[in-house]
């Protein structure tokens, strides 16, 4: 399943919101340097979906605050 993020780096707190079925917009505390945010990102979205990090993937927007990330309901 695809999903798209919006980050939000250098917040008080961690934090994800719903926006529709597939989007997201997740708050962290990180700041965006040497993909501590896309870590941290990875985190909260594993705790939300309650599957471990290694199913999740960053597919698009390594840089950018506009992120798409794959998640699989199987470890490969």
């Amino acid at each position: 399943m695809l999903i798209k993020v919006k980050v939000f780096p250098n917040s008080k707190k961690r934090e994800i919101i719903k926006k529709l079925e597939d989007t997201f917009e997740v708050k962290v505390k990180e700041k965006p340097i040497k993909g501590q945010a896309n870590k941290a990102v990875k985190e909260v979205l594993a705790s939300y979906f309650k599957i471990s990090k290694s199913r999740i993937r960053l597919i698009k927007g390594f840089k950018q605050r506009n992120k798409v990330f794959s998640l699989s309901s199987k470890t490969l």
